[in-house]
């Protein structure tokens, strides 16, 4: 577990793993994120402080149809301040995990704003893209139609994949879920770039 800002990926991490996929993992401060990444290595609820740089995890997560997947998770803190950093971890990532708080309506406009910024960067167009929308156990969370709407994933425009996923991860609903959503979506788009290379 890291907590700093040493380390970043390179594009060379994706080929240090075999079948190993980069994701990373953002969202505002608070909404969840490395909740969701222990829950995800040790599924069991993890104690969590703010991340002030980034905790770096290598989880082998078992999916549905007997797959079992190893994602590099790289999940960086939602602070204000270190967003600019965020573009440094979504270099040659192969999926982004953006974590809402579904009980903060306030800052829906704030993290729309981040996430809209971060999907249309050059470097992450056509990156697949789960939306976990976190504390839907909570009795006044934000339901799934308005999250999506509050959030304009349409407007993301075809060439992001997204899903939008309800979850709680304090007790791990959803998460496997969400995961299978990414992993699939990640493999039709890596065909779908072999398929492009070749024509060339």
């Amino acid at each position: 577990m890291g907590n700093g800002f040493s380390e970043q990926p390179s594009c060379l991490s994706n080929m240090s793993f075999f079948q190993s996929f980069h994701i990373a993992i953002l969202g505002l401060d608070s909404a969840g994120k490395t909740t969701v990444l222990y829950r995800l290595q040790f599924n069991e609820f993890v104690n969590t402080v703010p991340t002030k740089g980034f905790n770096a995890e290598k989880v082998k997560v078992s999916l549905g149809g007997h797959r079992t997947v190893t994602f590099h998770f790289w999940d960086v803190g939602g602070q204000e301040k270190l967003r600019p950093l965020w573009k440094s971890y979504t270099r040659c990532t192969d999926g982004i995990i953006f974590v809402v708080d579904s009980v903060d309506a306030e800052r829906m406009e704030e993290a729309k704003t981040e996430l809209h910024k971060i999907a249309k960067t050059s470097e992450n167009q056509g990156v697949p893209l789960l939306v976990v929308a976190n504390k839907q156990d909570l009795r006044n969370s934000l339901g799934l139609a308005e999250i999506e709407k509050l959030l304009a994933l349409k407007e993301l425009g075809p060439a992001t994949p997204w899903h939008l996923q309800p979850a709680c991860a304090i007790i791990g609903d959803g998460l496997r879920d969400g995961l299978d959503k990414l992993y699939e979506m990640i493999l039709k788009r890596k065909k779908m770039l072999r398929q492009q290379r070749k024509k060339r």
